[in-house]
């Protein structure tokens, strides 16, 4: 029996890959009642384009395929794809050599691009602002997040071969093949390891990975008034501190027709932390250590520990999209429930954040860390690399 901690959108695209590898038996553990309740639901839906990410990298690898990959997948079910692109535009003068690298790393990684002035870009988005340049991305797209969860996770189950576990939590490892869990427990000739925020935790328990700890951070999302949402077409984004992994916030049109505005990147203190309090734990002030560390040994970590926090205040957050659109004002922004935890891996050792996709295999397992954007977006070619490369040889014999 194949066994796969975690049924986001990781764990779901690595089954289905397993199924057209010939496998059998699979049994999918979901601590929670239902999908989508983490990262893999609480998304912005954005399918990602490989424009961030150097060449050398998984992200740039698997990236735009998982793009295509997905909008295939979509439209043959008749799940909405939103095809209206993607704008990168600049604050200021300064953060077109940015720009510029950004479009050398697009182009190296296959993905189509363009650079545009102002008055091109108008017409892609009609009110977005840029200094001099920007960088349209035709590729990117927009999708319905849980509804593509949804339909996998069905898929996955009416095939007989497959047997999803919801509310279900990992206890321990008993030897080298036997899984304690809230449930009973589970003997497996193979274990994944696709857990998001708790994947370093489960990795510990096989003696994986220990030198790799998790930093939770927080995306929090405004929205605009809906009777201005003409003002977005698609998707706006900013220059991005390349040196950290974040895209800044960012304009997002839904297949709702509601625009969100957001994530924030701010150091939270749970890995489920959604709220103020909610989903604090006893883990809180070793996050909160972790956290002070980071903030005297790294100044990238520094640099967003000290200027998010400030865009909980509305007129800090306002100050930061205002360049990006006309036309908008400060009453024009709006609250909103959406929230999600973006489960940061860090190199403890190095003290370094990490920047791509991790995975690392033992004897009869794989643990899939740093699982964060564009893992959606990358979520099937990621698996077929994961399952070809690191599953299949060790699994074959039991299929």
């Amino acid at each position: 029996m194949i066994v796969i901690c975690g049924a986001g959108i990781v764990g779901l695209s690595i089954a289905r890959e397993l199924l057209k590898k010939g496998a059998e038996d699979i049994v999918i553990l979901e601590k929670e009642r239902s999908l989508g309740v983490h990262a893999s639901g609480r998304n912005s839906g954005v399918l990602h384009a490989g424009i961030y990410y150097t060449a050398d990298s998984l992200k740039a690898k698997f990236c735009l395929k998982g793009n295509l990959l997905m909008k295939e997948y979509c439209k043959e079910r008749g799940i909405p794809v939103l095809e209206t692109g993607k704008v990168i535009v600049t604050k200021k003068e300064e953060e077109l050599e940015t720009l510029y690298e950004l479009y050398r790393r697009a182009k190296a990684n296959g993905t189509e691009v363009k650079l545009v002035d102002s008055e091109e870009l108008k017409e892609v988005e009609p009110y977005a602002k840029t200094v001099e340049k920007a960088l349209y991305s035709p590729l990117t797209a927009v999708v319905d997040s849980k509804t593509v969860l949804k339909t996998l996770a069905s898929e996955l189950e009416s095939n007989g071969k497959v047997k999803i576990i919801r509310d279900v939590k990992v206890k321990n490892l008993k030897g080298s093949n036997v899984l304690k869990t809230t449930k009973g427990d589970f003997n497996f000739t193979f274990f994944i390891n696709s857990a998001g925020a708790h994947a370093d935790k489960l990795a510990h328990l096989f003696d994986v990975g220990k030198k790799f700890t998790i930093v939770p951070f927080k995306g929090t999302y405004k929205k605009l008034k809906r009777e201005k949402s003409y003002l977005v077409r698609g998707n706006i984004y900013p220059v991005p501190d390349i040196r950290n992994p974040f895209l800044g916030v960012h304009f997002t049109k839904s297949y709702n027709g509601e625009v969100y505005i957001g994530p924030t990147a701010i150091p939270a203190f749970g890995r489920e932390n959604y709220g103020i309090i909610k989903g604090l734990d006893r883990e809180a002030l070793s996050i909160l250590f972790k956290n002070i560390i980071l903030l005297f040994t790294n100044p990238k970590f520094r640099r967003v520990a000290l200027t998010e926090p400030k865009k909980y205040i509305p007129r800090f957050f306002f100050k930061d999209i205002e360049p990006m659109v006309e036309g908008i004002s400060k009453e024009d922004i709006i609250p909103s429930d959406k929230v999600g935890i973006r489960p940061q891996l860090v190199d403890w050792e190095r003290k370094e954040l990490v920047m791509d996709f991790l995975v690392l295999k033992d004897s009869n397992s794989v643990h899939i860390l740093n699982a964060i954007s564009p893992a959606f977006t990358s979520a099937f070619a990621f698996a077929e690399y994961v399952v070809s490369r690191y599953i299949f040889e060790e699994v074959r014999y039991a299929l």
